[in-house]
């Protein structure tokens, strides 16, 4: 079985055959085509679409990495995406990054990265630069995921806590407080 190895970190061959052959394959798009270090996004059509930007980031560190209804790679598209829209944005950009266990089985990273590709196309979301660190046996629990993400917020959106008054109403799906909590 196929599995991580610290050269896939090294920013040599084995990286670039692994950012090739499965990231840029996976996520692709014409940032990530450009090859560079970083995306180059057009502000005018940012602009166009609102008047501020919304700009979020978050770590995912979870075990098992896969769980009835998805994988760590879907929770940080869909967490990083969420914590963007909540302010009124429409989330358009991610930026992705990876601590690799070495030893990882290289299935389970194909199968987050197909998660969040999946995940982000399904949403409109461009996922345009990355990075990825290889640890060695040991210094990580296999798979841990950072993501950043960038939207628009439409002129006409004021949302936030400074508006939040007694006697608005708070429309609640489940229960405050307890996404991903184990209660003994």
């Amino acid at each position: 079985m196929k599995s991580v190895q610290l050269a896939h970190g090294s920013g040599g061959q084995a990286m670039q055959q692994l950012i090739g052959d499965l990231f840029m394959q996976a996520f692709a798009n014409p940032w990530l085509a450009e090859q560079e270090d970083q995306a180059r996004l057009d502000l005018a059509a940012l602009a166009a679409q609102g008047d501020r930007l919304a700009f979020s980031t978050d770590s995912y560190v979870i075990d098992p990495l896969f769980f009835p209804g998805g994988n760590i790679g879907k929770l940080a598209v869909c967490g990083t995406a969420n914590d963007v829209a909540v302010s009124g944005a429409i989330p358009r950009y991610l930026s992705c990054g990876f601590i690799l266990e070495e030893g990882l089985e290289m299935a389970t990273l194909e199968a987050v990265v197909a998660s969040m590709a999946d995940t982000a196309r399904a949403a409109g979301i461009a996922i345009v630069t990355g990075d990825t660190k290889v640890v060695p046996r040991g210094a990580a629990d296999k798979l841990f995921i950072n993501t950043a993400g960038i939207g628009a917020i439409p002129a006409d959106v004021r949302w936030g806590t400074q508006q939040i008054s007694a006697g608005d109403v708070l429309l609640v799906s489940g229960t405050l407080g307890d996404h991903g909590a184990h209660h003994p």
